[in-house]
């Protein structure tokens, strides 16, 4: 063999090595700009995803059935539960045949799992506890509310519980990692929208012992450091009290309701860091916790109090430093008004429950979400169930997501891509308000109302999209029931034209262009339009002239 040949063969078992070592590491998270990406095999992954009803993965049986619709919908990921009395059955006799169906049957699909742990909370209560737990409430100790009555939750305060639950979690995450070596599973929530129902905090004697005691000093350092970014919640509770670096909860906080919510969501938050660190050591997956949002003018305990919502993040963040992200579940209209608040510096966006299957809104909140907010992924809840899934809008909007993933992931991050969607209010009104931006040198809006169609046909609150720049005065645009228009940033006195539009798709990663859209679809080179009906991908060339 010659010098050149050798080396040849070298560099391709170096890069076989490489390739090798890249596909035995775990799932993680990595920066890329200022994106938090999911790295799968050595590959950024966009979750194209779906979760499932509470119970549909208890039965294997049942969830064997459910594949060819999640196929139709165009999932590449499965959000399913993992219960933990139905995988530690008696103390100590764990039972990891659910888990391992569960697995087998997404490998033989094709599909990706985050794997949803409900343990010690689901929706606040304590029912997915294993029945030793619930039988022994003298061991494992239940919150109480402001008269004293035990409620069916379990006390974050509680050392055996966390014990409990511990030990339960590395167990199944042990077991994780020694079945699945193809890393079918590549995420995982920690509980589920944890929350202190109906009072605003536990008062049980550990809880009250906490209470009465010193605040941690690794929230006070947190409040020091962080203290010009604080959420007004949280900075005008400590701020009104004096700043104090020590001291009870009630000399730190206050005596309001606002001083006990804090507290809680402390004693909820060191739980969930604790659980979390436990599954890491088992096997170190990216781990996160989701939250139940509070309706307008709701007071803490009449919705899930404590939880990790936004104007409680800086306290979860102090908490719960092992936790990788907090997760949107959004049941409400005003989507884009909770979404955006979930994305931070420290918080990648993850929404795993995007309402029920079947909202209209869905496609156009999955493109704002992983174009606006870079966001890691997407899934409406009780996926399963949707009624038509090969007509739905969700599996059109899948459709054209999965095609320009690659895309997506090489551009977030970095500043050359947008989302866009109108914001409905709680109330479900449209805010037809067309959105301004600032990309590769171009002023655009964006009207979210199509004025080639009559207005009355149209479901506005459907329509959405994103665009990334592809090269100088090049974009790529994908959407529905979206009109931009370009004008110069600069305002150098420049007018923009369209030189080309052509709209098309990608077909095994390679674009194949179709018609070429100067005219009437363009209003003579006026604007882009993606038309209301469907959703669909363009490319486009602007100009300067004067």
């Amino acid at each position: 063999m010659n010098r050149k040949s050798l080396t040849a063969v070298l560099v391709a078992l170096g890069t076989a090595a490489s390739f090798n070592a890249a596909a035995q590491d775990a799932p993680h998270l990595k920066r890329q700009g200022e994106a938090t990406q999911l790295i799968v095999d050595g590959r950024p992954m966009l979750i194209l995803g779906g979760e499932l009803a509470n119970s549909t993965a208890s039965d294997l049986k049942y969830l064997n059935a459910q594949w060819p619709t999640l196929k139709t919908i165009g999932l590449n990921t499965v959000v399913a539960p993992v219960e933990w009395d139905q995988i530690e059955p008696s103390e100590g006799v764990y039972d990891f045949a659910p888990v391992e169906g569960l697995i087998q049957q997404a490998q033989a699909n094709h599909m990706k799992l985050v794997v949803l742990w409900f343990g010690a909370w689901k929706n606040s209560m304590s029912s997915y506890a294993p029945p030793y737990i619930k039988h022994d409430y003298r061991t494992y100790a239940r919150a109480r509310d402001d008269k004293d009555v035990p409620r069916d939750i379990l006390s974050p305060y509680d050392p055996d519980t966390l014990k409990a639950d511990q030990r339960a979690f590395a167990a199944l995450m042990a077991h994780i990692k020694a079945f699945d070596k193809s890393h079918t599973v590549v995420m995982v929530q920690v509980e589920n929208e944890i929350g202190m129902l109906p009072v605003v905090r536990d008062y049980g004697p550990q809880a009250q012992a906490a209470f009465e005691g010193s605040v941690p000093k690794a929230l006070i350092d947190y409040l020091r450091r962080n203290k010009a970014t604080l959420h007004p919640y949280v900075r005008d509770a400590w701020t009104a009290n004096g700043s104090k670096i020590a001291g009870t909860w009630s000399e730190v906080f206050g005596d309001g309701v606002e001083g006990q919510q804090i507290f809680q969501a402390w004693g909820f938050s060191v739980f969930a860091n604790d659980l979390t660190k436990a599954g890491k050591a088992a096997y170190d997956l990216p781990m996160y916790v989701n939250v139940a949002l509070n309706r307008p003018d709701q007071k803490p305990g009449q919705y899930p109090s404590g939880g990790p919502l936004p104007h409680l993040f800086d306290i979860w963040k102090a908490g719960g430093p092992a936790i990788d992200l907090i997760g949107l579940d959004a049941y409400f209209p005003d989507y884009v008004h909770w979404a955006d608040q979930f994305k931070r510096p420290d918080n990648p966006v993850f929404v795993p429950e995007a309402n029920r299957a079947g909202q209209i809104d869905a496609g156009g909140n999955a493109f704002y979400t992983l174009g606006e907010l870079d966001g890691i992924g997407f899934g409406p809840f009780a996926i399963e169930t949707l009624a038509h899934p090969e007509t739905d809008s969700l599996t059109d909007a899948y459709r054209v997501l999965r095609q320009i993933a690659p895309l997506v992931l090489a551009n977030q991050g970095k500043g050359t891509m947008r989302g866009f969607k109108a914001p409905l209010s709680y109330e479900g009104v449209v805010d037809e308000t067309p959105r301004t931006f600032d990309l590769g040198g171009y002023t655009i809006t964006a009207s979210m109302v199509d004025s080639r169609t009559p207005k009355a046909t149209q479901t506005i609150a459907a329509h959405g999209g994103l665009i990334i720049q592809t090269g100088k005065d090049e974009f790529l645009v994908a959407g529905r029931g979206v009109i931009l228009r370009f004008a110069d940033a600069a305002k150098s006195g420049d007018q923009v034209g369209v030189e080309q539009i052509v709209d098309g798709e990608f077909v095994d990663g390679r674009w194949v262009g179709g018609r070429w859209l100067n005219g009437d679809e363009s209003g003579q080179g006026r604007y882009l339009r993606l038309p209301p009906d469907r959703f669909s991908i363009q490319k486009l060339k602007v100009y300067r002239y004067q």
